[in-house]
């Protein structure tokens, strides 16, 4: 059996990128060979950075591959420079594998762009017109389709095929693949099963099969974060009168305050400061509201250097003094 090449970045968590199709199709009985485009520092809250593969090192990966073991299948992933894409188009017209998959990354799996628009429109006119198979999230087809590809209907079923009229393509809409890395690896097992010689229809729907298997195993990690999440809440709530500092939340969860920080923006929209302080007003206000002690009492209770220091951040906080909400209430 012929080894699928698989061109895209690097994912370090696994869940996307080369090591998921590495993974997927292992998984499937086939044999996976690689050419890696970008590195990307990263965890499973999102992407730190990047560092993007020179085009000449991509050029090489490639024809070391093509030269050597002729994959039939490429899979194709993250591109997110313009050389980088033309070297890849040169490979592909010279070696002419026989299924061309793409798996458009634009979007990270929380929103952020991962090209540029210049990019965007080089792969629309060059890169899609080799391409056997597209296989996308809505987001990613509703830029590609834009003076390109047209379905002659306003919206595709998720789980159905239709033929872009004006370049006769296939384009397979994975609408629930709000996922991380989930048109990656549906890509992955459709480029097995094409190998193994099923025909596209069959192996879309075992493809499709596999993903479904794969959905029902999602949520760990989601799990982890939420919890991580309560246990902070817990914590705040606990200590918020005697600590209003970030690092000592996150060495009482062991973890760092970065993640921390990822984790209370992805849940709350909320940095983990922003909770603290938050919890650390309310607290106040009940002072004030419920007890005669006087605000400089208050700020010896809570910890600030001053009453001035108090007043200033309720001031912040509330946008009146402690004194005026004590009187108001």
């Amino acid at each position: 059996m012929y080894p699928i090449l698989t061109i895209t970045g690097s994912d370090s968590t696994g869940g996307s990128g080369v090591q998921a199709d590495i993974k997927t199709i292992s998984e499937l009985g086939g044999y996976a060979v690689s050419a890696i485009t970008s590195i990307t520092v990263q965890n499973t809250l999102g992407i730190q950075e990047f560092f993007d593969i020179p085009a000449e090192i991509v050029s090489g990966q490639i024809e070391a591959i093509m030269n050597d073991m002729q994959p039939r299948i490429v899979k194709l992933g993250m591109i997110r420079k313009v050389d980088t894409l033309t070297v890849l188009i040169d490979a592909l017209i010279k070696y002419r594998p026989d299924y061309i998959i793409y798996d458009p990354i634009i979007w990270s799996s929380n929103g952020d762009a991962l090209m540029t628009e210049d990019v965007v429109s080089q792969i629309k006119y060059r890169l899609l017109p080799l391409c056997s198979l597209i296989v996308a999230r809505k987001k990613e087809i509703d830029i590609l389709q834009k003076d390109f590809l047209s379905f002659g209907k306003s919206a595709m079923p998720a789980d159905k095929l239709d033929k872009v009229a004006s370049q006769n393509k296939q384009v397979f809409l994975l609408d629930n693949a709000n996922s991380h890395g989930l048109t990656n690896r549906f890509s992955s097992a459709l480029a097995v099963y094409l190998n193994q010689g099923k025909k596209m229809e069959d192996a879309l729907a075992m493809a499709q099969d596999f993903i479904n298997v794969e959905l029902a195993r999602e949520g760990n990690l989601q799990g982890r974060s939420s919890e991580l999440y309560n246990q902070f809440i817990s914590q705040v709530n606990n200590f918020c009168r005697t600590y209003s500092d970030v690092h000592f939340y996150a060495d009482q969860l062991n973890v760092s305050g970065r993640y921390l920080a990822q984790v209370t923006r992805r849940i709350s929209g909320k940095t983990p400061k922003a909770i603290i302080d938050e919890y650390i007003v309310k607290e106040i206000e009940r002072e004030l509201s419920t007890t005669t002690h006087t605000v400089q009492e208050i700020a010896n209770r809570f910890g600030f250097s001053s009453q001035a220091h108090l007043t200033k951040f309720f001031k912040k906080m509330r946008g009146v003094t402690p004194s005026q909400f004590r009187h108001k209430s």
